[in-house]
């Protein structure tokens, strides 16, 4: 998507009711140059590349955060997926999941802010997850995700083309695998056929009329 045009969905953000509070103060543009700027100064080189940090806490004034009461939760998940694509172009690996809290200091003024940087890996191992249609993301957590109709499957799909037990997700050493279970409509991604593939960051993979993408974050 690229960072200009989540710059004007954090802009629109603000817009109708909340733009009168944002005509002055912080802006939540400002708050995601921060967050990519801090993972630029903290990146670090590791065994799979270039590794960025993941959590960020990011220090408000009383005023701004009262600014932002009502707002938060779009706001968080906004600055998440500028944090996703600025790895994604950067070619940044994460080592967790990408969390940003919004937290309050008495000390600071109003258009003032701090954000704290750390790599974070929860203790899951290999970072990913599992964007379905509807943008819900199913953490992978360093487990094997089954996909299919079945119950237990991890990402159950209402999808008369999906078979019952049609593919899984396994962790490898250094990244994800997709692995078709001898599907009756088979499965792809990007568009090519696969039995077997290590799955790279933006990867989109299609089991049935389904199209869900894996996020190496």
């Amino acid at each position: 998507m690229g960072l200009k045009q989540f710059e004007r969905r954090l802009e629109r953000l603000v817009e109708g009711a909340f733009a009168k509070a944002f005509r002055s103060g912080l802006q939540p543009v400002e708050i995601g140059r921060r967050i990519v700027r801090e993972m630029d100064d903290q990146r670090q080189v590791g065994v799979r590349g270039v590794i960025a940090p993941n959590k960020f806490t990011v220090w408000l004034s009383a005023d701004d955060q009262e600014r932002f009461d009502g707002l938060e939760a779009a706001l968080a998940r906004e600055l998440t997926e500028y944090a996703r694509e600025h790895a994604r172009e950067e070619g940044y690996h994460f080592v967790g999941p990408v969390s940003i809290d919004l937290e309050t200091d008495p000390g600071m003024k109003k258009g003032e802010m701090f954000v704290d940087a750390e790599l974070d890996d929860q203790g899951v191992g290999l970072a990913g997850s599992v964007v379905l249609p509807d943008g819900e993301r199913v953490a992978l957590a360093g487990q094997t995700l089954l996909i299919g109709r079945v119950d237990e499957c991890g990402v159950k799909l209402d999808d008369t083309k999906v078979s019952r037990r049609h593919a899984e997700i396994r962790p490898g050493a250094d990244a994800y695998r997709l692995i078709d279970l001898g599907s009756t409509n088979g499965t792809e991604v990007n568009g090519r056929s696969v039995t077997d593939h290590e799955l790279q960051d933006g990867d989109r993979i299609r089991v049935g009329d389904t199209v869900l993408t894996f996020e190496a974050s």
